[in-house]
């Protein structure tokens, strides 16, 4: 089996080409690139470049900083620290801004981190790709694997869960995504005798040369956790004509087990563990060479392991290993699992490096907002298998979260009351704040700053087994308090 990872997006050349690479901005107006300039292994791209492309004001302070301006709202940039201020937080950059001349270059970060913050639509940065999606677009990560032989075997996986049909055309097999466009990962392989290439077909459709053996085709769909998986399999004249192997008995189904009808009906039956950042988005490094990432992975792991195994609920970890997922992507994982709360998981980061302490937040939603949200809840009526109808309600993707507000804030209360005397709590220990990757939530979220990386002696509490410990245990009362809250007993 072959997996190639030559990431094209929605067309047939390379992202980037021959020449100087470039980010592709992809939104409703259509595509354009955004040049950028690789110096010490970071992508950067020009200041000046990026207020063009999204009507930003640039302004140089008296003491050497700069804002960044879009509608009223601010970015403060700082030159020669890998930390900007966005109305009053602070975000980590993977390195400072730097001159170039008379033009400034910032790291690419810079836009989901920081103006995503600000930004009047959606900003989805998928670095490995070179590519920014713009507003509500559905861009699905496709991954593509060859397996040759008779039938020769294609599996496509589209991430998060796309539809396809698949149709015959000629001398080519079509793959049409409900999609505006797609992420594909196109596989170089040498022409067979059943398939010949695969290609993009814009704006979102692969197509499978077949070759001059090409007898019939069949295509099966699998849903996986957050993906959605087509197999096609290529066959021959000849192999289509051959009978298929008979199928092995049947034996008897076990009896079902039934105990489980007598056990109470929990209120929290699935949990999202969300490990902040991840693959080349490493977030906040510490003074002593912690990276955020490992550290959120590292408690992510601890507290799925001690739910789990002591209060049997299921806990889906956005990310199990060490890749990049988009703020769009875990909160699909989440609601995708129909799971009843979400926790994710950063490390904080100040130019004080006194600054100590967790702190918990929950979304907070400009107040024009909140009228819209209401007027898009809505409900449709669609039959139901036994016949009949039943009203589903309907809710705009972005303000999932609204109707949920209520319910953070306690999980914010209750986790905030259960680290407090265990481990360092900030001095405003819960806030609220225009949070995207809680946006999209649809069950109660939180996100839980574990402690300060840039204060060198919270990293190495942070990254002990000791605080790690105490504060999974924290986690894991707080998750039984909330529990009981729901209506769901307690252990």
């Amino acid at each position: 089996m072959l997996t190639v990872a030559a990431a094209l997006v929605g067309s047939g050349d390379p992202v980037g080409g021959q020449g100087q690479p470039s980010l592709t901005i992809l939104s409703r107006d259509g595509r354009r690139a955004l040049p950028l300039n690789i110096v010490n292994d970071q992508e950067l791209v020009f200041l000046d470049d990026l207020a063009a492309a999204f009507q930003l004001t640039v302004r140089e302070e008296s003491l050497g900083s700069f804002t960044v301006a879009y509608r009223g709202k601010t970015i403060l940039l700082t030159p020669d620290q890998p930390l900007v201020s966005v109305a009053g937080r602070l975000v980590s950059l993977p390195a400072p801004p730097t001159r170039s001349g008379r033009r400034w270059l910032v790291p690419v970060e810079l836009i989901n981190r920081a103006l995503a913050l600000v930004y009047d639509a959606r900003l989805d940065l998928r670095k490995p790709s070179r590519l920014l999606i713009v507003g509500d677009l559905r861009v699905p990560r496709v991954t593509i694997r060859y397996e040759g032989g008779d039938p020769t075997r294609v599996t496509i996986d589209s991430t998060p869960r796309t539809s396809t049909t698949v149709s015959q055309e000629a001398t080519s097999l079509a793959i049409k995504f409900d999609a505006d466009a797609l992420e594909v990962a196109v596989p170089a392989l040498q022409p067979q005798p059943l398939v010949q290439a695969v290609r993009v077909v814009e704006p979102a459709s692969l197509a499978i040369d077949v070759g001059p053996r090409f007898g019939a085709f069949r295509a099966s769909t699998q849903p996986l956790d957050s993906s959605a998986r087509l197999t096609i399999d290529v066959m021959s004249a000849q192999t289509e004509q051959q009978p298929a192997a008979p199928a092995p008995p049947s034996q008897p189904a076990p009896a079902p087990d039934l105990s489980v009808l007598n056990q109470p009906v929990s209120a929290i039956r699935t949990i999202a563990i969300d490990p902040g950042h991840g693959g080349e988005d490493e977030g906040v490094k510490g003074a002593g060479g912690s990276k955020e990432k490992d550290l959120t992975l590292a408690v992510a792991r601890r507290v799925k392991a001690a739910i789990e195994s002591r209060l049997g609920i299921r806990v889906l970890l956005t990310r199990e290993d060490d890749r990049n997922v988009s703020l769009e992507g875990r909160a699909a994982v989440a609601n995708n699992n129909k799971a009843d709360m979400f926790i994710s998981l950063h490390a904080n980061a100040s130019f004080r490096n006194t600054a100590a302490g967790a702190s918990i937040l929950y979304a907070a939603f400009e107040r024009e907002a909140e009228p819209a949200a209401h007027a898009s809840l809505g409900s449709e009526r669609l039959p139901t298998f036994g016949g009949g109808l039943r009203d589903v309600d309907l809710v705009l993707w972005d303000l999932a979260q609204m109707r949920h507000l209520d319910r953070s804030s306690e999980l914010a209360t209750i986790l905030a009351d259960q680290l407090r005397d265990r481990i360092p709590l900030s001095i405003r220990p819960i806030d609220r704040a225009a949070i995207s990757v809680l946006e999209s939530a649809n069950m109660p979220a939180v996100l839980v700053e574990i402690g300060y990386l840039s204060n060198p002696e919270q990293e190495k509490q942070m990254t002990g087994a000791s605080f790690q410990d105490t504060f999974v245990q924290a986690v894991y009362d707080a998750i039984l308090k909330f529990r009981g809250l729901l209506g769901g007993g307690t252990q």
